[in-house]
């Protein structure tokens, strides 16, 4: 099995920390989004993983590597395509063609997920749903009386279903989507200035493709700073549930409490200060004479004197006399 994640945008609404780190590479329980992602994937997959292909921007050769190790851990080969311009998601799909073959995932790289079902290799195609109270707001499936998916609706003004797509697809032959991309970018299918995956995926169920549903137990976006730093919260609960170990080893701890759960990371310094719950700390961040609680703190950033909650903030930080929720991206400084 194939997985293509499409993952070529800045997100610029989790400024500032993409300003200098694509949003699927910003950590969440120390471990980046995309990695999660793909793990999230494989414990629904019933076949081995061999090649995750990443559409990305021009976002530079140290990303490129970080991406194919990400690929490695996983015990899959990696592979990195190109979307120069922003043409929408059926064109980051293709942007990787010639990884559409055979059984492949496509899983747009903003969402995490829990699902208790496995994907069965029979099924034509799978789509990730969620159940959820508004989906005016959401792209949304509608299913027939055998409850297959006969159609996708944007945004819908009037209720058609409440079963939201959260951006992750399986298809059995990944040659049949190719075909239905080609077919929008020929005949030029677009709208809003953009070619639309839902325009693939309806043109398939038109020619006799059946699409089941994938419900999934918990859906976390990591859209914005604070859905990411929520995200952070039900990820390190999760870990800890599944008795994970999060503390690294090397955390120094002077006169400090870790109220778990919390992501500590390798070398970090803890004095005089109450850690947690729901901390995420990167390596090598020294925290001293303060409290931080449900934060995403990166690497090599030296917090003193502050009161942290709800924060997100960057690495090679420095921050002092803090008390309030912060949003602050690397290498940046700030006294109160």
């Amino acid at each position: 099995m194939n997985i293509i994640v499409p993952m070529a945008g800045r997100g610029s609404r989790l400024r500032p920390h993409t300003l200098t780190v694509p949003k699927p590479l910003v950590p969440v329980g120390g471990k980046p989004i995309v990695h999660r992602l793909v793990e999230d994937i494989a414990n629904v997959c019933n076949e081995k993983i061999h090649e995750i292909a990443f559409v990305i921007g021009d976002f530079g050769e140290a990303v490129e590597q970080e991406l194919l190790e990400v690929a490695k851990k996983l015990g899959a080969k990696g592979s990195i395509h190109y979307q120069d311009k922003p043409l929408g998601t059926a064109h980051a799909v293709l942007c990787a063609a010639e990884k559409l073959i055979g059984p492949t995932v496509v899983a747009f790289a903003d969402t995490l997920f829990k699902a208790d079902f496995k994907i069965n290799p029979d099924d034509e195609g799978i789509l990730w749903v969620k159940q959820i109270e508004d989906p005016s707001a959401f792209g949304v499936i509608k299913m027939n009386e055998k409850g297959e998916i006969i159609d996708f609706i944007e945004k819908p003004k009037e209720f058609v279903s409440d079963l939201a797509m959260i951006g992750i697809y399986y298809f059995k032959e990944g040659e049949r989507l190719k075909k239905e991309l080609e077919y929008l970018i020929e005949h030029n299918v677009i709208k809003g200035g953009e070619y639309q995956l839902p325009d693939a995926l309806r043109r398939m169920t038109e020619d006799g493709c059946v699409f089941k549903p994938g419900e999934v137990n918990e859906w976390m976006d990591c859209g914005n700073k604070e859905v990411t730093v929520h995200t952070n919260q039900r990820v390190l609960e999760h870990d800890w549930a599944d008795h994970k170990a999060l503390v690294h080893p090397s955390v120094k701890v002077n006169e400090a409490i870790i109220i778990p759960p919390c992501f500590i990371g390798e070398n970090v310094i803890l004095s005089h200060s109450v850690v947690g719950p729901h901390v995420s700390i990167g390596a090598g961040t020294h925290i001293a004479n303060s409290i931080v609680k449900n934060s995403i703190i990166q690497h090599s950033t030296a917090i003193t004197n502050s009161i942290l909650q709800d924060s997100m903030i960057g690495s090679n930080v420095v921050i002092k006399g803090s008390k309030k929720d912060l949003s602050i991206g690397d290498f940046s400084t700030y006294h109160a």
